[in-house]
């Protein structure tokens, strides 16, 4: 594990506030989320048993389904609380994105499905980036979830306060300089727009980068139902918003309506020498 560190208000945020497995599987947007990044996911794998490294994977919650799709799964993240649940679901140790103690060329698939969020600085996420590539096999995978760069504008919407002095300002502020500091609720936290987060990825040498919306232009509905009072949201609205993210996947311009991204681009065959 290298010396480097994660904003104070990460550590506290994952290690003591939040419970990161439990966004994914009960709330309706997380829920979306989830099945969403499989689905993307599973269009790129390689056949099982491939091995993949679950950069800042944190509980195991992607590690747990691709354990049972048969993968051989590794997991590192930064916080130790993490670490311990995710060792019941596959080998995991505490370390950071920027520098990875794994070797070169050694997995089939590298997956950063959190990292990039948290780390404001580019030269963060391009050494993120590039560890990822370094161990990598040629050939490989390499796999990067973003939070979008509007995610905050249609998230307060649904919360119905927006339109409030602190949020407004708060939500503008992210829009401009596409960073929020964490003062408050949620971490420290970096936006990507989508054209951004593949130029990262091309920067880096990867090849054949395509970028999706994961939970598309409908997510801000149903969680907009979920916040009213009343049962929530439908299995039939759920099942149209699903519908909606895989008819969006051919417009670009729809992107920016989705509250996260993923990305995935290929290590070059042949490019030993690269790493």
């Amino acid at each position: 594990m290298s010396n480097l560190e994660l904003a104070p208000s990460v550590m506290r945020f994952y290690g003591e506030t939040v419970n990161e497995d439990s966004r994914l599987r009960s709330s309706a947007d997380g829920r979306m989320e989830l099945v969403r990044t499989q689905e993307l996911l599973r269009r790129f794998l390689p056949p099982a048993p491939a091995r993949v490294l679950d950069v800042g994977g944190g509980t195991g919650i992607h590690a747990e389904w691709l354990v049972k799709d048969g993968y051989d799964v590794a997991l590192v993240d930064p916080v130790p609380r993490h670490v311990e649940a995710a060792s019941a679901v596959c080998p995991s140790a505490v370390g950071d994105a920027r520098d990875l103690s794994e070797l070169s060329d050694s997995f089939d698939v590298v997956q950063l499905l959190g990292p990039l969020y948290h780390l404001p600085d580019p030269a963060d996420r391009h050494r993120a980036l590039t560890e990822a590539f370094r161990v990598a096999r040629p050939g490989g995978l390499v796999a990067a979830a973003a939070i979008n760069r509007y995610a905050s504008l249609f998230e307060h919407v649904t919360y119905a306060h927006l339109h409030t002095d602190r949020i407004h300002d708060s939500v503008s502020k992210i829009l401009e300089t596409a960073v929020y500091d964490g003062t408050r609720g949620f971490t420290l936290s970096y936006f990507h727009r989508a054209e951004e987060l593949v130029a990262e990825l091309v920067a880096v040498g990867l090849t054949d980068v395509q970028v999706f919306g994961i939970e598309g232009p409908a997510w801000s509905l149903v969680k907009t139902a979920e916040q009213q009072p009343g049962e929530g949201p439908t299995d039939e609205l759920l099942a149209s918003a699903m519908d909606a993210a895989r008819l969006a996947e051919p417009y670009p311009e729809l992107l920016a309506a989705s509250s996260h991204l993923l990305a995935v681009g290929r290590v070059p065959a042949g490019t030993d020498d690269w790493h």
